[in-house]
């Protein structure tokens, strides 16, 4: 054990002698300026640090004192009544500094104890019940800030780790505050009491066991009473307005000396006026006009120094400082790392479009990205990352660009003062600058307020530039919605899920399906635009048939049939007709189910190239077909080889749904509009 730890338990075994063992004078008078030393010692400390959790031991700190000094008011009670003294610090206390004048002592006396008790204990005693309220409700902001800096890449695991423990001692720190304002004030009440205790008892043993005259006794036991109040009463003085230094105490990068010279006297106009209205004071009224012209010239001094001192810094030197300080910024491995962070979703702009995002020049993209991420949450059942929205300079003034996790997925161009109209016809006959609309490749124009209305009229889709923005954007995220569901995002959905349904997930995870296997399901539903939402049908089908197959390809197979209803009424007509459906013949299935091979790993379709060509072909055919009738083409075939239709028609038909017989309610009805055959 350390000498350091030794002395401070010794310190405490003497503070319990000090309640039951008498002590000699000189030991008592050692002890009372030890006392105060302490008092000033914790009050310099209060005054220097920082922030708060610097003295984070003062709490515990403050019990230590506030046990000590009552050990000594215990010490000095028992010397004063059995001994008539109780050393020369108390004495002195009594007779020099109250003048002599017993009267003075009490009144001196009286006025600390309301300073302390009514001014800055109870003052005090407030600040560190509402500190420690509303850190304690701050605490959970805080968590999910940190959280979401650690997801978004801003900082570290070691920094979060940090930032986490200081939330947390901040909370203690207070809380802990909040209790140790009480022992100042049951101190303060405890010093009243022993006061009275010593005055009243004291002049009765006086008369009563020391045979001295009522008079005498109340002139020795006056003083020796106001001399001990005084000494333990200044050094709780200190301590109290230490504790209301430290609960009061904001945030800074200076301490409280430091921050009173910037912050009160670092305006020089402000000094002028005071010093201004100083002089004049003491040249309108009967106030020596001296002591007021000294005052005023003081203040009138102080500001000039701060404006010479504000003209003499070089504003070249502070650039330089700058450039060096972000120069060591760049240097450090701290911000290479940075650099390697990249953002699920990037929104970029030239600079033509600031007025678009600028909210105070009517922009309200910020909004509108807001209202995407709710839709395609409400949508996809995936909670869609913070999009980043950023100028770049590199981009033409008038373009924009969408990325993906750094990958650029698509770029369009805006005219601000137009509108984008699009035509449901042939019609070409409006005005305006051609175009193609960025979401769906369709053509279009740029047509100027002019001849809005008479486009409308006209049967011409109208959209303003944010529309036109926002559509792409949303399309965009909604086709690349599988990218963004990583294994941080799968295991944030299988928390949610597992807060009403603990038993469907421990069932399922980490056995016999993993977080990444999981991940893996639900990005191939998102990948044929198959909603996540409905998450305890999917849980409960693969916690059903995960048992007997680990393959990821057919557990998706098997989730799109538990969710037909939901499929079915993705893809069925709004007015309740028939969906028309392109069928794959029979002997497309055959060759299909012919060509399926089992391995260890799974199963894969070994077609010949030749064969899948004419298959493709077919397709095609009769996708321009059905396009040509204004219809919507969903291809339909049997359970067996739908998901190896999909790996053939995926690359070069992405928006073409491939769905199954058992993915469809039987109440639907379902009408073939063409055949996908080859001879």
């Amino acid at each position: 054990m350390q000498f350091k730890d030794l002395g401070v338990l010794a310190s405490v075994i003497m503070i319990v002698a000090m309640l039951v063992i008498p002590l000699p004078s000189w030991l008592l008078s050692f002890l009372i300026i030890v006392n105060i030393t302490l008092g000033l010692l914790v009050l310099l400390t209060a005054m220097n640090m920082k922030e708060a959790l610097e003295f984070s031991i003062f709490p515990s700190l403050l019990l230590l004192l506030t046990l000590f000094r009552l050990g000594l008011n215990v010490s000095t009670t028992r010397a004063i009544l059995t001994r008539g003294e109780a050393g020369g610090v108390v004495d002195t206390f009594g007779t020099f500094v109250t003048g002599g004048n017993v009267i003075v002592g009490l009144v001196v006396f009286v006025i600390l104890i309301i300073i302390q008790f009514i001014v800055i204990t109870k003052g005090s005693e407030r600040v560190s019940e509402v500190a420690a309220r509303f850190t304690l409700d701050a605490m959970p902001g805080k968590q999910m800030s940190i959280d979401a800096d650690l997801n978004a890449g801003m900082i570290s695991e070691i920094d979060a780790r940090e930032r986490r423990e200081k939330v947390s001692n901040e909370a203690d720190f207070y809380g802990a505050m909040d209790g140790a304002t009480k022992f100042v004030k049951g101190d303060a009440i405890a010093g009243i009491i022993i006061v009275i205790i010593n005055l009243l008892v004291g002049m009765i043993i006086g008369v009563a066991q020391m045979g001295l005259t009522f008079a005498e006794s109340a002139e020795r036991f006056s003083r020796l009473t106001v001399g001990d109040g005084i000494v333990s009463q200044i050094p709780a003085l200190l301590i109290s307005t230490a504790t209301g230094i430290v609960v009061t105490r904001a945030a800074s990068e200076g301490n409280l000396g430091t921050d009173i010279t910037d912050q009160l006297l670092g305006q020089p106009k402000l000094l002028y006026v005071a010093g201004a209205t100083i002089f004049l004071l003491g040249v309108t009224t009967p106030i020596n006009p001296l002591l007021t012209s000294l005052i005023a010239g003081a203040l009138v001094f102080g500001a000039y120094m701060t404006n010479r001192k504000e003209e003499e810094e070089d504003p070249d030197e502070l650039l330089e400082i700058e450039e060096e300080v972000e120069t060591d910024e760049m240097r450090s491995p701290e911000n290479v790392i940075n650099l390697l962070n990249v953002d699920p979703i990037e929104f970029e702009f030239g600079y033509g479009l600031i007025p678009l995002v600028d909210a105070e020049q009517g922009g309200d993209i910020l909004d509108r990205v807001v209202m995407i991420r709710r839709q395609l949450a409400l949508e996809l059942g995936l909670v869609i990352p913070v999009v980043r929205i950023v100028d770049n300079i590199q981009l033409q003034p008038n373009e924009y660009r969408i990325k993906i996790k750094g990958n650029e997925m698509a770029r369009g161009e805006l005219l601000l003062d137009h509108y984008l109209a699009m035509s449901p016809g042939g019609d070409d006959t409006i005005e305006g600058i051609d175009t193609i609309e960025p979401s769906f490749g369709l053509p279009a124009k740029w047509i100027t307020e002019d001849v809005k209305e008479e486009a409308e009229i006209m049967g011409y889709t109208v959209v303003d530039p944010p529309s036109v923005v926002s559509t792409h954007l949303t399309e965009i995220i909604r086709a690349n919605a599988s990218e963004l569901l990583g294994r941080q995002e799968t295991k944030q959905l299988v928390d949610h899920i597992h807060e009403s349904s603990p038993i469907l997930v421990d069932e399922l995870t980490p056995t016999p399906l993993s977080i990444g296997e999981i991940q893996k399901v639900l990005a191939g539903l998102l990948r044929e635009k198959v909603s996540i939402r409905n998450l305890p049908i999917i849980f409960e089908t693969l916690a059903d048939y995960s048992k007997y197959t680990s393959d990821i390809d057919l557990l998706i197979e098997y989730c799109r049939q538990a969710l037909a209803r939901q499929i079915t009424m993705q893809y069925a007509p709004q007015d309740g007709s028939a969906l028309k459906v392109l069928t794959v013949s029979g002997n497309v299935e055959k060759l299909m189910a012919d060509h399926i091979e089992q391995t260890e790993h799974g199963s894969y379709l070994s077609l010949a190239p030749e064969q899948s060509q004419q298959i493709l072909e077919s397709l095609a055919q009769e996708i321009e077909r059905v396009a040509l009738m204004n219809q919507t083409p969903v291809v339909l075939c049997s359970p067996a080889i739908r998901m190896y239709l999909r790996q053939i028609t995926e690359r070069y038909f992405p928006q073409i749904p491939i769905l199954s017989y058992n993915e469809l309610e039987a109440s639907i009805e379902v009408q073939s509009v063409g055949v996908v055959d080859i001879g």
